[in-house]
C-alpha cells in the first residue's frame, strides 16, 4: 500500500494514495464545511463550500475532489480558506428564501448551521430572488424547490444507489432546477433517502410535514420489522406518539439507508383499525372485555379442545420472544401444530434440512461479490436494501444472473436472465446445473438430469454457468418466490448443487424480519428451539387443509398472509374457536371469536434475527396504546391460566435467554445451515395445455404485513396500485382480449374481474395477479392454473 505524508492544519498524517483531502481531514477529526459531498456518493464538487488553502496551489481547491499528494500542506482554517468559504456561502444565500421559521428542515439544516459560521449578517444582494415552481414527486416527498442549492445529492443518489435516474438537473446557473422527468413521480422503493440527503429544506417528508420541530422529538433506537435485513432505525417520538423514522448508521447491515416501508409504515400506528381493548364475540356480537375475562374465556375454550385439534399460526415479523412462547405454549399443551411459514406450499425439506436456512454469507459481502445467481426473487421489491448492495457489486464489475418468472427491472446490468412459467422454474434451474457440471467435467447431477429429461441447457443457462465458473467471490441465492413455489424442495436442492459445482456461497433470502429467528426459536412443527427434538405437528398448509377445531393467530390476517387464502378463510370460518392476537381488527372481525390487542414493534421490547443470523434487540419507544399489551406477556399469562409450567418470565430478555441461550447470536449461528439431504429427483412438470394459463403471484411490497397495508402514504404510491391482470402481448391476442380492457379470472373460488395490462417481460401462457391483496384473496393459491374469460 502506497502511503503518502501530508499535513492538515499542522497535523501530520499518513494516508493511502488516491484519497482526498476530505478523507484525510475526516481521519484527523477536522470538519470542513460542505454540502454536495457525501461519503456514499460520487464526487460532484459543485457546491464549492469545501474550498481550502493548499500551499503552492494558485487558488483555493475543493477538499472533496482534490487527491492528496506527497508533502501536501493544507490549511482549512486560514484566513485565505475562510474568505473563500464565506464567498461561496454568500452566493448560495443570494436566492435562498428567508423562511427558516416555517421550514421543516429548521433545527437540522446544514445550510442553517454553516451559515452561522460563514454567512454574513446582511445580504448585499438587492435584485429580485428567483422562484421555482414546486414539483409533485408523489405521496412521500414534499418539495420547496426555491430552497434548492443544486448540490445534486438527490440526483446522484437515484443514479448510483437507487439505480434509476428519476430526478435530473437541467438548466444552467440560477436557472438550474432539480425535477423529475416528464413530470412523473418518484417511485423508487428507497426514494425517501433523498429526504435525509437534502442539506436544505427543498426535499422533506410529506407525511411528517408541519407536524413537529426537530428539537421537540425524543430519539430512540430500534430495528425495522419488515424485510429480512433488520435495518437499524431511529424512531423519533413526541408526546408518546411516533412522529417519524430515520436511518441509523450500521455499515454491516443497512449502511446509512432505509427502505420507504421502513420509513413510512409508522403511519399505521394511528390507524382507525387499531385494537385498544380485548373483545369477545358473544351470540354474534362483539363486546369489549377486560383482559382477565378475555383470557379466562380463551383458556376455557382451549382446555375443552384436544391439543391435536389446535393450530397456532404466527407471522414471521413477530419477535423471537413471542414466537418462542407461542411454540412453548403449544408444545406444553401436547401439540407441535405451530408454524410461521404461512405462504409456503412445499414442506418436503422439513425432515431433510441440516439446519435453519439463512443468507449464507454476511450482508456486507453482497456488495463485494464477483458473481451471483438469484433464483425466484424480485430483489428490488422483496429486499430493497439487499438489492442495492447487489447493484453496488454490479457497478464494481460483478455479473448478476437472474432465474425467475417475471422480467422485473433490476435497475442494473444483468449478465443473463431466464424468465419462465412457474411450472418450468425447476427445469430452468436444472439447465444451469447441467451446463455447470459439463463445464466442470462432472456428471450431470441426478436432480438436474431428471428435470431436463432429453432436453439440453439453453443459451441463457450456459451463459449463467460460464459466469459462475469465473470470479473469486460467488453466491447462489434463493428468493421469496422460490420459497413459495410448489416445488421449493427441488429448487433448493438444485440451487445447492449449483453452489457446490461453482464453489459458491449458498443462501436463502429470508422472507420477513424474523424468518430466521422464528425457525431457530422453534416456531415450526418439526423441531423445537435451536433444532432440539420436540413434539411434532402439522405445518401451516396441513393445519388449514385439515380444518382444525381451534386456531391461535399471532398477528396473522388469514386472508392475506397465507399461500391459499380461500382454504385459510374456510378453515378459520368453520373453526369452533379462533383467537386472534393482533394490533388491528381487520377482517378478523368476521371469523375470530376473541380479539386480543397486542403491541406492534414500537410498543414492545423484543429481538429479531436477520437473514445473516444477526440478533438485534430493541426496546419499546412509546407506551402501549390503550389496553394493548406485548404479545409475549399475553402468552405468558395464558400459559399460566392453562396451568402450564415454565411461564414465569419477568421480562423479554429472560425469554430470549431461554430461547437462544447466551450469547443469543451464538445460539442462532450454531444451527444455521442451508444444506439439505435426500431430496428425490423429480421429472419436470408437464407443460400446460394449449388453453391452460398459469398464475404468477408475488406479494406487492406494500402488502407484506399488517403495518404497511395500513400506512396511508405508502398506499398512495404506484407500488400500491389496484391489482391488474398482466399478460404477454401474444397471450392477450390469443385470448381475444384488449389492452386496458377487462377480463374475468377464476381459480379455485369465485371469479374476479380485473383490468388487462400488457407486459412482454412475462413468459407467454402466464397471467400475473398479485397475492396478499384484499381484492385478489378470493382467487385461491399463489400458483396453479387459472381460467380466463373476456368480459
Amino acid at each position: 500500500m502506497n502511503l503518502l505524508n501530508i499535513e492538515i492544519d499542522g497535523q501530520a498524517l499518513q494516508i493511502e494514495s488516491g484519497k482526498t483531502i476530505m478523507d484525510a481531514a475526516g481521519r484527523l477529526g477536522i470538519t470542513i464545511p460542505h454540502f454536495c459531498y457525501h461519503r456514499k456518493l460520487s464526487i460532484a464538487a459543485s457546491c464549492r463550500m469545501c474550498l481550502v488553502e493548499v500551499e503552492k496551489a494558485p487558488k483555493p481547491l475543493p477538499a472533496c475532489a482534490t487527491p492528496v499528494a506527497e508533502g501536501m500542506k493544507v490549511h482549512t482554517r486560514s484566513q485565505y480558506a475562510i474568505n473563500a468559504q464565506k464567498g461561496v456561502m454568500e452566493f448560495l444565500l443570494i436566492n435562498h428564501p428567508l423562511d427558516c421559521p416555517v421550514c421543516d428542515q429548521g433545527g437540522e439544516c446544514m445550510l442553517q448551521d454553516i451559515a452561522v459560521g460563514y454567512g454574513g449578517s446582511a445580504s448585499r444582494y438587492g435584485e429580485a430572488k428567483r422562484v421555482v415552481i414546486e414539483k409533485n414527486l408523489g405521496p412521500l416527498i414534499a418539495t420547496d424547490m426555491t430552497r434548492c442549492i443544486h448540490c445534486s445529492r438527490c440526483v446522484r443518489f437515484g443514479v448510483e444507489i437507487g439505480g434509476i435516474m428519476e430526478l435530473g438537473m437541467p438548466g444552467r446557473g440560477e436557472h438550474t432546477e432539480v425535477m423529475p422527468f416528464l413530470e412523473s413521480q418518484v417511485a423508487s422503493e428507497i426514494s425517501g433517502n433523498v429526504i435525509d440527503l437534502c442539506p436544505v429544506g427543498a426535499l422533506t417528508s410529506k407525511p411528517f410535514r408541519y407536524s413537529a420541530r426537530s428539537w421537540e422529538l425524543a430519539r430512540r433506537p430500534s430495528i425495522s420489522p419488515h424485510d429480512s435485513l433488520g435495518a437499524n432505525i431511529e424512531v423519533q417520538v413526541k408526546n408518546d406518539r411516533v412522529m417519524r423514522v430515520l436511518p441509523r448508521d450500521n455499515e454491516a447491515v443497512n449502511e446509512c439507508w432505509i427502505a420507504d416501508r421502513d420509513r413510512f409504515s409508522y403511519e399505521s400506528l394511528s390507524s382507525a383499525e387499531r385494537l385498544t381493548r380485548p373483545m369477545v364475540k358473544r351470540e354474534g356480537q362483539w363486546l369489549e372485555a377486560s383482559w382477565q375475562d378475555a383470557l379466562d374465556y380463551v383458556a376455557a375454550k382451549l382446555k375443552a379442545i384436544p391439543a391435536a385439534q389446535i393450530g397456532a399460526l404466527a407471522a414471521p415479523h413477530r419477535t423471537i420472544e413471542e414466537l418462542y412462547l407461542l411454540q412453548k405454549l403449544m408444545r406444553s399443551l401436547g401439540s407441535g401444530n405451530v408454524d410461521h411459514r404461512l405462504r409456503q406450499a412445499d414442506f418436503e425439506l422439513d425432515g431433510k434440512a441440516r439446519g435453519s436456512f439463512w443468507l449464507g454469507l454476511p450482508v456486507a459481502e453482497l456488495s463485494r461479490l464477483d458473481r451471483a445467481l438469484v433464483i425466484g426473487s424480485n430483489p428490488r421489491k422483496d429486499h430493497p436494501l439487499l438489492a442495492q448492495r447487489l447493484r453496488a457489486a454490479v457497478r464494481a464489475g460483478a455479473e448478476i444472473s437472474l432465474v425467475g418468472v417475471s422480467g422485473e427491472d433490476f435497475l442494473a446490468r444483468v449478465h443473463a436472465r431466464s424468465t419462465v412459467a412457474p411450472a418450468q422454474l425447476p427445469a430452468a434451474l436444472a439447465g444451469v446445473c447441467a451446463a455447470l457440471a459439463t463445464l466442470k467435467g462432472e456428471a450431470v447431477p441426478a436432480l438436474a438430469a431428471a428435470q431436463l429429461g432429453a432436453g439440453a441447457p439453453d443459451a441463457a443457462a450456459q451463459r449463467m454457468a460460464a459466469s459462475l465458473s469465473s470470479g473469486e467471490r460467488r453466491a447462489v441465492l434463493l428468493g421469496n418466490l422460490a420459497q413459495h413455489h410448489p416445488a421449493y424442495a427441488q429448487l433448493h436442492a438444485l440451487a445447492q448443487e449449483i453452489a457446490r459445482l461453482a464453489d459458491a456461497s449458498f443462501g436463502v433470502l429470508g422472507e420477513a424480519a424474523n424468518s430466521v429467528g422464528a425457525a431457530v426459536a422453534g416456531a415450526v412443527p418439526h423441531h423445537g428451539p435451536r433444532r432440539q427434538p420436540a413434539a411434532q405437528g402439522l405445518n401451516a398448509a396441513q393445519m388449514l387443509a385439515q380444518r382444525l377445531r381451534a386456531y391461535v393467530l399471532l398477528d396473522v390476517e388469514a386472508e392475506l398472509d397465507t399461500h391459499d387464502p380461500v382454504a385459510a378463510l374456510t378453515a378459520v370460518q368453520n373453526a369452533e374457536c379462533v383467537v386472534a392476537l393482533s394490533s388491528y381488527a381487520g377482517r378478523a372481525l368476521d371469523y375470530a371469536d376473541v380479539l386480543l390487542p397486542i403491541a406492534p414493534w414500537t410498543e414492545t421490547s423484543g429481538s429479531f434475527a436477520n437473514t445473516e443470523g444477526r440478533v438485534q434487540s430493541f426496546a419499546a419507544v412509546v407506551k402501549p396504546l390503550g389496553e394493548t399489551r406485548p404479545a409475549w406477556k399475553v402468552l405468558r399469562v395464558l400459559g399460566n391460566l392453562l396451568g402450564l409450567a415454565g411461564f414465569d418470565q419477568d421480562d423479554s430478555r429472560e425469554v430470549l435467554r431461554e430461547a437462544l441461550g447466551e450469547p443469543a447470536e451464538a445460539g442462532v449461528r450454531a444451527v444455521l445451515d442451508n444444506r439439505v439431504e435426500g431430496v428425490t429427483p423429480a421429472a419436470a412438470a408437464a407443460a400446460p395445455a394449449a388453453a391452460g394459463i398459469e398464475r404468477i403471484a408475488e406479494v406487492p411490497i406494500y402488502q407484506t404485513d399488517p403495518m404497511v397495508r395500513r400506512a396511508p402514504a405508502l398506499q398512495r404510491t404506484a407500488d400500491a396500485a389496484l391489482p391488474v391482470a398482466r399478460m404477454h402481448g401474444s397471450l392477450i391476442a390469443r385470448l381475444g382480449l384488449e389492452e386496458n380492457g377487462r377480463v374475468s379470472v377464476r381459480q379455485t373460488a369465485s371469479a374476479l374481474t380485473l383490468k388487462v395490462e400488457r407486459d412482454d417481460d412475462l413468459p407467454d401462457g402466464c397471467i400475473r395477479i398479485p397475492a396478499g391483496h384484499p381484492l385478489t384473496a378470493s382467487l385461491g393459491p399463489m400458483f396453479g392454473p387459472v381460467a380466463v374469460e373476456r368480459v
